[in-house]
C-alpha cells in the first residue's frame, strides 16, 4: 500500500471533521475543549508521532484517540491540564469537550445568576464580568460623538 492510498483528506475525531493535511497536535486541537498543549500530552501518552499528519492515521489509531477523548482523565495526566477541576457538584476533576463544555459553562452562569453573586449580576445585566474597564470600552448601540455643522 502506498502512502497516497492510506491518506484521508478528512478524518472524524470526537465528532469533528479534521483536515487530514494538519499535523496531529493541531488537528486534535480543533476539538472544542482541547488545546495544543493538551493535544500534545495526549499524543505522547498514546505513543503517536506529533509530526504525523492526521490523514495518515490508521483506523485503530483513530479509534484509540476517540476513546481517549471521551474521558481524558483515564490517561493519568496531571490535574492542572484539565479544564474543569473540582467540579461544583461532584468535586471530581474532569475534562470536558464539545457540547458538554458549553452545557456546563452555561449551567455555571445560570447558577451564579440564580444565587445573585456579583458575577451573576454582571452576566444578567450584560456587562463585563472579569473586572475590565467599562467607561470607554464594551459599548453597544450607536456611537455618541461630535457632529459637524452643516455649511
Amino acid at each position: 500500500m502506498s502512502e497516497e492510498q492510506g491518506f484521508k483528506y478528512i478524518v472524524r475525531i470526537a465528532g469533528v471533521d479534521i483536515d487530514g493535511r494538519l499535523k496531529l497536535p493541531y488537528g486534535i486541537a480543533l476539538v472544542k475543549g482541547i488545546g495544543y498543549t493538551t493535544a500534545l500530552a495526549i499524543i505522547r501518552m498514546l505513543g503517536l508521532d506529533p509530526d504525523k499528519r492526521v490523514g495518515f492515521l490508521t483506523a485503530e489509531e483513530i479509534r484509540k484517540l476517540d476513546e481517549v477523548l471521551k474521558d481524558i482523565t483515564k490517561l493519568g495526566l496531571p490535574a492542572w491540564l484539565y479544564n474543569r477541576r473540582k467540579d461544583y457538584e461532584t468535586g471530581n476533576d474532569m475534562h470536558l469537550i464539545g457540547h458538554d463544555l458549553i452545557f456546563y459553562a452555561r449551567r455555571d452562569i445560570e447558577r451564579e445568576m440564580k444565587i445573585g453573586s456579583w458575577r451573576g449580576i454582571r452576566h444578567r445585566l450584560g456587562l463585563k464580568v472579569r473586572g475590565q474597564r467599562t467607561r470607554t470600552t464594551g459599548r453597544l448601540g450607536m456611537t455618541v460623538g461630535v457632529t459637524k455643522k452643516k455649511k
